[in-house]
């Protein structure tokens, strides 16, 4: 039976997401966008252009501030309670690489067909030793205040209102969650789950969000947002997206956006290895399943499960 938050004529949904875009070029401490098409942003409109159909959200932080993406003051992070207070990692000045600053990066994604931009915190960074964990024990108020300091670098920048975030590393609490539906924005995108066996009613419980449902999106904090999750990525196997698509559900392929930072690889960063990977998976795809699948930003899913009204049924 075709899932509800389907649009008629569709048998199952594809996301493809990419977190910590930024205007960081490779000849700051690591490439995040801001080289363009000539980086991984190459990436992304090469994969753009072989598949017509594909859909891409990109999560973007309006004022990067992390450089590492783990704590190098080890003699500040052996001492209890300070180190829950300060930041145990150089970061870069306030604006460095905040949006408005920087119009050809935006420029360029606004020019990428068939894009949503979306919002990915405010500076990515947070005292104490989950540096990139950027909410976590903060009240409505700071959240309330983060928040619009976020989306008026967006309106500064001349980018489209975002109507959902993906919090980065991928936590989300009650207080920010409520924020977010006061702010305005219709979703989260949190639970990311690679592990989990696609089956009926299975529910994510590896990063972010748990509980959740792991293959369709869901109402999340008593309706507030919807939550919308990702479940496929650079070392999922390529059986795995034929069976999610194959139960009805929603393939929400992740990747990052950087793939080495001051040595630390990310085995879902978006290189050649990986895009040509993600190519195999969607031709793959394409030739099986044909016009029946929803090629979709993450948006556009939230939008639809939001418009069906679906039930509260593994909400957070």
């Amino acid at each position: 039976m075709r899932p509800a938050w389907l649009p008629e004529g569709y048998d199952a949904a594809v996301t493809f997401s990419i977190d910590d875009i930024h205007p960081g070029r490779s000849s700051d401490p690591y490439e995040a966008g801001g080289d363009l098409e000539k980086g991984a942003l190459g990436h992304v409109q090469w994969l753009l252009q072989r598949h017509p159909e594909l859909r891409v959200t990109l999560f973007t932080t309006p004022d990067w501030r992390e450089i590492s993406p783990l704590p190098t003051r080890r003699l500040l992070g052996r001492v209890p309670r300070l180190r829950d207070r300060v930041m145990l990692a150089p970061i870069h000045p306030r604006g460095t690489m905040r949006l408005d600053r920087h119009p050809e990066f935006v420029a360029y994604l606004r020019s990428l067909p068939r894009t949503e931009i979306g919002l990915h915190g405010l500076h990515h960074v947070h005292p104490g030793r989950l540096l990139h964990v950027e909410f976590q024990e903060q009240d409505r108020a700071t959240c309330a205040a983060m928040l619009r300091g976020a989306l008026d670098i967006f309106r500064s920048a001349g980018l489209p209102a975002p109507r959902g975030m993906c919090p980065p590393g991928w936590q989300v609490h009650e207080a920010l969650a409520l924020e977010m539906a006061a702010a305005g924005l219709e979703y989260v995108a949190s639970a990311r789950d690679l592990i989990t066996p696609v089956a009926p009613g299975a529910a994510a419980a590896m990063s972010g969000l748990r509980g959740v449902p792991l293959l369709h999106p869901a109402p999340a904090f008593g309706g507030a947002l919807v939550h919308v999750p990702s479940n496929f990525s650079a070392t999922s196997p390529i059986d795995r997206a034929i069976r999610i698509v194959e139960s009805g559900g929603l393939l929400g392929i992740k990747a990052h956006i950087i793939k080495t930072a001051l040595g630390v690889v990310a085995l879902d960063g978006l290189d050649l290895l990986f895009r040509n990977y993600l190519d195999v998976v969607l031709s793959a795809l394409e030739d099986r399943f044909g016009g029946r699948l929803w090629f979709a930003t993450v948006a556009d899913v939230a939008a639809r499960a939001r418009a069906v009204s679906l039930p509260a049924e593994g909400s957070a």
